[in-house]
């Protein structure tokens, strides 16, 4: 963790140096090799989610072949699924449902469990211990169990699966943010920041947040991956994404019939799911070690 030193104006005054901002410290972070290999997949998976209308050779729904789980060509580079839709296509597709999904579930989960965090971290025992009590309870709970339960009983609309999953992974970012807060509370900089009769507001956003960033951008990826491993185990359940979407778990799920026939389109959507993990994965053992253990100690249920 960086502390902010004290340092002496032109007066002799001892003033508090302002903590670097949060855009400064995300430009800051520097990676291993494996981090970059894992940044390229990322980055690879979300230029695909950006671009993938652009980038699937055919309409996602339409009939290329009469085929059934037709062979690799020129037209279909990957073949051709249970219905002789281009297999390439599809995979972009659901690649871009996917890496959406859980995005949006991933940033909400980071973003309501750090103001949770930082609220029960400021706000004393009269908050911390009954917010505490309540998500520890909550955690208790499978995240399958939960997703499944919910999902069983609402239906399963996009809006629903991302709401889901960022409740599911909620308590997780509280339990880190919360550790991180406390710790950052009785550090020099911030009793400086109480001397000068600066207000819990300011002290959780200017002298607490920029201080977490890391550990939190950590956390966020390993929360990213279990949701994408969450949201394809509903879909291939036939709980998940409906149709007319379709995501990766979706696309296993509809051609497993061709395992019997040797087809490998089965495999192509299995494998995307495996490398946008291994990828997120690569890139949060990349970051700062101190980030990096300080997440892993937040116990993110799969």
């Amino acid at each position: 963790m960086m502390f902010s030193r004290i340092r002496s104006d032109h007066a002799g005054a001892a003033v508090a140096r302002p903590p670097l901002s949060v855009f400064r410290r995300v430009a800051s972070v520097r990676l291993s090799i494996g981090g970059w290999l894992g940044a390229v997949l990322v980055a690879l998976a979300l230029f695909v989610a950006l671009f993938a209308p652009w980038l699937a050779p055919h309409q996602v729904g339409t009939i290329v072949s009469q085929d059934l789980y037709g062979p690799i060509s020129v037209k279909t580079p990957l073949g051709t699924d249970y219905l002789g839709r281009d297999m390439l296509s599809r995979i972009i597709e659901g690649t871009r449902l996917t890496v959406l999904l859980a995005l949006a579930s991933a940033l909400l989960s980071a973003i309501v469990g750090t103001l949770l965090g930082l609220l029960a971290a400021v706000s004393g025992p009269a908050v911390d211990e009954p917010l505490s009590r309540l998500l520890d309870a909550f955690t208790s709970i499978p995240s399958k169990m939960f997703a499944l339960m919910f999902v069983a009983a609402l239906g399963s609309s996009l809006t629903l699966l991302v709401l889901t999953a960022a409740v599911s992974y909620m308590p997780g970012s509280y339990r880190i943010a919360r550790a991180l807060a406390v710790n950052i509370g009785t550090s020099e900089y911030v009793q400086v920041a109480r001397s000068r009769g600066e207000g819990v507001l300011y002290i959780a956003c200017t002298e607490m947040l920029p201080n977490m960033i890391h550990p939190m951008l950590t956390d966020t990826g390993l929360r990213f991956t279990f949701i994408v491993l969450l949201l394809s185990s509903l879909s291939f359940l036939g709980l998940g994404v409906q149709p007319p979407y379709a995501d990766l778990g979706s696309l296993v799920r509809e051609n497993m019939t061709g395992l019997g026939e040797g087809t490998p389109v089965v495999i192509f959507p299995a494998l995307a799911i495996a490398m946008l993990t291994i990828g997120v994965n690569l890139l949060v053992d990349g970051l700062p070690r101190r980030g990096r253990r300080m997440a892993k100690k937040s116990g993110g249920r799969a």
